[in-house]
C-alpha cells in the first residue's frame, strides 16, 4: 500500500486504492471528520441527496464528502460488482470528487444476511469540518479476505471455500493485517481507534480474544455486523475509525 496523497479541496489526505475508493482517508490539521448515520438504509440516488443537503447546510462543498458505508441486497458476482462501482463513481465524477482515474473517498460497502434493503443504500457517510482544535481522525475502508487490484476477487481469495476454524483463522489474519497496513499509511495504530466494525455471518468467537483482543483491534469494542461482504465468496470484512463526532439521522 503506497502512502498518501493530498486531497486538499476536501481536507484530508488518503491512501490511493482502486478506482472504486480509497484505502482510508485522514482528516488535514485544522479540520476533522463527522460521521452520520440513517436511522434506516436510504437509497444511493435519495442518499446522494440528502449528503447534499447535509453537506450544504453545514456549509461544507461537496469534496467534504470523504467516506461512506453502504448497504446491498446481496453479494454481487464480478461483473455485478463492476457495474455497480460504475454506477456508484459516476455520481463522484459528477460531484468533482472522482477525476477518472484517481478516487479519494473511502468507502465499505456489505450485505445484510437478514432484512436487506431492496436495492443498494447509504447506512452512514462521512465528511469534513474546519477546526483548529480537532483531534486527529480517520477512517479506513472495510477490506475483505482478497487483494484488492487484482482484475478479479475470485482468484485471490485467502483461504477459498474453507470455513473451517483453520480457514477463518486466515482470512480474519489477512484482513488485520491489511486493516493495519492502511492505518499505518495514514499514521495510526489501533490504540488510537474510537470504533473497529465487523462483518461476517460466520461465529469466529473462538478465536476473537487471541486474534482480535491481543491484536488491539478492540480498541474500543467491536460492532459485529451479521453482513456479508459485497462479493459472492468473500467471507470477512472489516472496517475501523478514529471519529470523535458522530450522529444520526432520519432515513
Amino acid at each position: 500500500m503506497s502512502r498518501t496523497n493530498m486531497y486538499a479541496p476536501g481536507g484530508y489526505r488518503f491512501v490511493p486504492g482502486v478506482y472504486q475508493y480509497s484505502g482510508g482517508v485522514a482528516a488535514e490539521p485544522g479540520y476533522r471528520i463527522e460521521r452520520v448515520r440513517f436511522s434506516n438504509p436510504v437509497s444511493l440516488v435519495d442518499g446522494f441527496k440528502k449528503i447534499e443537503e447535509i453537506l450544504q447546510a453545514a456549509g461544507r462543498p461537496l469534496a467534504a464528502f470523504c467516506a461512506c458505508e453502504l448497504r446491498s441486497p446481496a453479494p454481487f458476482d464480478e461483473a455485478g460488482f463492476e457495474a455497480f462501482n460504475r454506477d456508484y463513481v459516476g455520481t463522484l465524477e459528477r460531484w468533482g470528487v472522482f477525476d477518472g482515474t484517481t478516487n479519494p473517498v473511502a468507502r465499505s460497502n456489505v450485505c445484510p444476511e437478514i432484512f436487506p434493503p431492496n436495492s443498494p443504500a447509504f447506512h452512514a457517510f462521512c465528511f469534513t469540518v474546519p477546526d483548529p482544535s480537532a483531534l486527529p481522525s480517520f477512517v479506513v475502508s472495510g477490506s475483505a479476505e482478497a487483494p484488492e487490484g487484482k482484475g478479479n476477487y475470485k482468484d485471490h481469495i485467502i483461504s477459498a471455500g474453507d470455513l473451517s476454524r483453520a480457514g477463518l483463522e486466515k482470512k480474519v489474519r489477512w484482513v488485520l493485517g491489511e486493516m493495519e497496513n492502511r492505518m499505518a499509511a495514514l499514521g495510526f495504530l489501533w490504540r488510537d481507534t474510537t470504533a473497529t466494525q465487523l462483518y461476517t455471518v460466520h461465529d469466529i468467537h473462538p478465536f476473537i480474544a487471541e486474534e482480535l483482543v491481543r491484536r488491539g483491534a478492540m480498541n474500543s469494542g467491536l460492532t459485529w455486523h451479521f453482513n456479508r461482504p459485497p462479493v459472492v465468496a468473500l467471507e470477512y470484512e472489516m472496517d475501523c475509525r478514529a471519529v470523535h463526532v458522530e450522529r444520526v439521522v432520519s432515513g
